[in-house]
């Protein structure tokens, strides 16, 4: 029962815009510490809109953008665990994962040095072992893998409906087709304004995805939302392409070309994408969400080059968004301007994997003001001159 039904000196304690896989989590752990909380979301949860569909997400500790991601990887895998024995569907599966590329590549360079400096167990292989071991792919002599037998994929709607299901269960409330207009803060108080109705709390979570230029336009300024394409092929031997064949993988052909791609799950297809795509910088409400036929031409170079029987006939293609930092990092922090106001965007591609450990992190942050938790990387302030 929220406090408007109580009589409450405010409607709730905490109000989180955008309920995608950064906002379900935090209103998870908000509702799990007994905070009073109402989750928005202006599409249907979950939804084909944003950032969080198209059935499969990487996770991954080989984390080749930057050693310091590992110990918050540590304790997102733990808290996908959790929230997977909660709910029906298995959510977290774990069939190794592949950092792929020319020996002084970024991608490998990287994804190695992570697991060095963490302890993290794996392998170095080159791209005959790889070829044999992983019959799916053709890759040239002078590539080389990092392996990695934790890695896996996050079944990404399935993630949304349980930290969703786990607000509920905790007394969390979620309102979902209600859309947030307009919102302000003072010191004490949020008040949150939709086309349905008004909202007053003391704290308010911000999570809106590639909305939140328009949410935070104090940040705007270094957000960018990027128009992304998936898509899913038929493979000519499925079985090379199952979970339990085929690990998840990241490759970079050059610099700036990297794909990435799963094994077939849930949904006919072998699914590949290009990191950034083509760099189509859009507007959520008016990107072109139709896929066109430059899109598949685009995934079906690296399949032809590298994963050949995946390259069959196309099955299903996708649109979805990245919103990108300029140094295509995240932002986790409280606003620059309310410090009862925590932010969550930018989440450039590689984030759907940190959401548990992010709605943790935002429990923190609106709670108790900090977090315990490595979180400076992230901070609103390193973009001083651009936000205000």
């Amino acid at each position: 029962m929220s406090k408007r039904d109580t009589g409450g000196e405010f409607d709730y304690d905490a109000v989180v815009v955008g309920v995608g896989g950064m906002g379900s989590a935090a209103t998870h752990h908000l509702a799990a510490r007994g905070v009073d909380v109402l989750g928005l979301e202006r599409y249907d949860i979950p939804h084909a809109m944003g950032s969080s569909h198209g059935v499969t997400r990487i996770i991954r500790k080989a984390y080749h953008e930057h050693p310091d991601y590992v110990p918050l990887l540590d304790r997102a895998y733990e808290l996908w665990d959790d929230l997977d024995a909660q709910h029906d569907r298995s959510l977290l599966h774990t069939h190794g994962s592949l950092a792929l590329g020319r020996p002084d590549s970024e991608t490998v360079t990287g994804a190695e040095a992570a697991c060095r400096g963490h302890d993290v167990d794996y392998e170095r292989l080159a791209a005959a072992q790889i070829n044999e071991r992983f019959s799916g792919f053709d890759l040239p002599d002078e590539f080389v893998g990092i392996y990695q037998p934790e890695g896996g994929f996050l079944w990404s709607e399935q993630c949304i409906v349980a930290q969703v299901n786990a607000t509920h269960r905790e007394g969390g409330t979620i309102r979902a087709r209600e859309r947030v207009t307009e919102w302000e803060a003072t010191d004490e108080s949020v008040r949150v304004v939709t086309d349905r109705d008004t909202y007053t709390a003391e704290k308010l979570v911000v999570a809106a995805g590639a909305w939140a230029p328009n949410v935070l336009p104090e940040l705007a300024a270094v957000l960018q939302p990027q128009r992304q394409v998936l898509g899913w092929f038929q493979p000519a031997e499925p079985a090379n392409f199952q979970p339990e064949s085929m690990p998840v993988y990241i490759i970079e052909r050059d610099a700036d070309d990297l794909y990435y791609g799963f094994p077939q799950f849930h949904v006919p297809g072998v699914k590949v994408g290009k990191h950034y795509h083509f760099g189509e910088d859009a507007a959520p409400d008016e990107m072109a969400r139709e896929p066109r036929s430059d899109d598949e031409a685009a995934l079906r170079e690296w399949l032809a080059a590298g994963l050949p029987t995946a390259n069959g006939p196309p099955l299903s293609l996708s649109t979805c968004l990245y919103t990108n930092t300029p140094d295509k990092e995240f932002i986790i922090d409280h606003h620059p301007s309310h410090d009862n106001v925590v932010v969550a965007c930018g989440f450039s591609g590689h984030g759907f994997k940190f959401a548990s450990v992010v709605g943790e992190i935002l429990a923190d942050l609106a709670i108790d003001g900090e977090t315990d938790h490595p979180i400076d990387r992230f901070a609103a302030d390193r973009f001083s001159t651009h936000t205000s």
